[in-house]
C-alpha cells in the first residue's frame, strides 16, 4: 500500500477501520482541481483494499470544499478536449464513492458548493455544522453542474435539484436538513465533532459484509427489474444468513457484541 502521506491535496489519517480524509487546499476553499480528483480516486481504491469500514470525507479550515477550481478550468478553456476530461474524470470519481462497498460520512463545514454539494449528496450519511452553506452556483457562473446533477436529482428529488441548480440559491445548514440534503445538524463544531464519534460507532455496531450488500441492494433500487432484484436479494439473504448472520443469531442469544463489533 503507498503512503498514505503522499497526497499533496489530502491529509489521511488512520484509525483501524476508519479512514479520515481531509480535503487540504485550504488557500482556495478546499476548491478541487484535477490532482486532488486523482488522489480521492487512490484513496478510496486504498480504503476498499484495506477493508475499511467508514470513510470521513472533510474538509481543511473550515470549509468543506467550494467547488472546481476555476482558475484550472480557465486556463483549459482553450483544449476542450482536455476540459471534458478533467470534468468526466471527477463524475468517475463521485460515482465510485457513491458505489462503495463501506459507509461515506460527510462532514460539512463552510462552503459546501457545487461539487461539495455533489459529495455530499452520495454521502450515506451527511452531518453539518450550524454554519454550513449550500448551493450549486454554477449557472450564476455561466457554466452548468455536469456531473453532479444526477446525484442531486437522486439524493434531493427532481423539483428540489431544479431549485437549487437553475437559481444559484445558497441555502443554510437548516434548510439543507429540511430537504433531506443533510441528515443532522449539529449545533458547534466541538458538538459536531462528538456527533460524528456518535455516528461511527453506530457503523460500526453492523456487519462489514452485511452493510456492503445492503448498500449494492438499495442502489439497485429502480434500475434492476423488480423480479429480478427480488431475486438476487433472496440470493443474498441466504449468504448473510449462512454467513455473518450466524454470529449476529450467537451473539444475540448469548447477550453479547458481535464479533465485527468495535465498540
Amino acid at each position: 500500500m503507498m503512503d498514505l502521506s503522499a497526497f499533496e491535496t489530502l491529509l489521511v489519517h488512520k484509525n483501524d477501520k476508519v479512514w479520515s480524509v481531509t480535503l487540504n487546499r485550504p488557500a482556495v476553499a478546499n476548491a478541487m482541481n484535477l490532482k486532488m480528483v486523482n488522489e480521492l480516486s487512490q484513496v478510496m481504491d486504498l480504503a476498499v483494499e484495506g477493508g475499511v469500514r467508514v470513510l470521513v470525507l472533510q474538509g481543511a479550515a473550515g470549509n468543506f470544499y467550494a467547488g472546481g477550481d476555476i482558475k484550472e478550468m480557465q486556463a483549459m478553456a482553450k483544449d476542450r478536449q482536455t476540459l471534458a476530461s478533467m470534468n468526466r474524470a471527477f463524475g468517475t470519481m463521485i460515482e465510485k464513492a457513491s458505489q462503495l462497498p463501506y459507509v461515506v460520512v460527510a462532514v460539512l463545514q463552510g462552503a459546501v458548493l457545487g461539487g461539495g454539494l455533489g459529495l455530499a449528496c452520495i454521502s450515506d450519511v451527511a452531518i453539518s455544522d450550524k454554519s454550513a452553506t449550500f448551493a450549486m452556483p454554477e449557472t450564476s457562473l455561466g457554466i452548468i453542474p455536469a456531473q453532479i446533477a444526477p446525484f442531486v436529482v437522486t439524493r434531493l428529488g427532481l423539483t428540489q435539484a431544479r431549485r437549487l441548480a437553475l437559481l444559484g440559491l445558497r441555502i443554510s445548514a437548516s434548510e439543507a436538513l429540511s430537504i433531506g440534503l443533510v441528515q443532522q445538524v449539529s449545533g458547534s463544531p466541538e458538538a459536531l465533532e462528538k456527533d460524528v464519534d456518535r455516528l461511527i460507532k453506530q457503523v460500526l455496531r453492523c456487519a462489514p459484509d452485511a452493510t456492503a450488500m445492503t448498500k449494492a441492494l438499495l442502489h439497485q433500487v429502480g434500475n434492476v427489474p423488480m423480479d429480478a432484484l427480488l431475486d438476487q436479494a433472496a440470493e443474498d439473504f441466504v449468504h448473510t444468513v449462512a454467513g455473518e448472520g450466524r454470529e449476529g443469531a450467537l451473539a444475540f442469544a448469548e447477550k453479547r457484541k458481535p464479533e465485527w463489533s468495535v465498540t
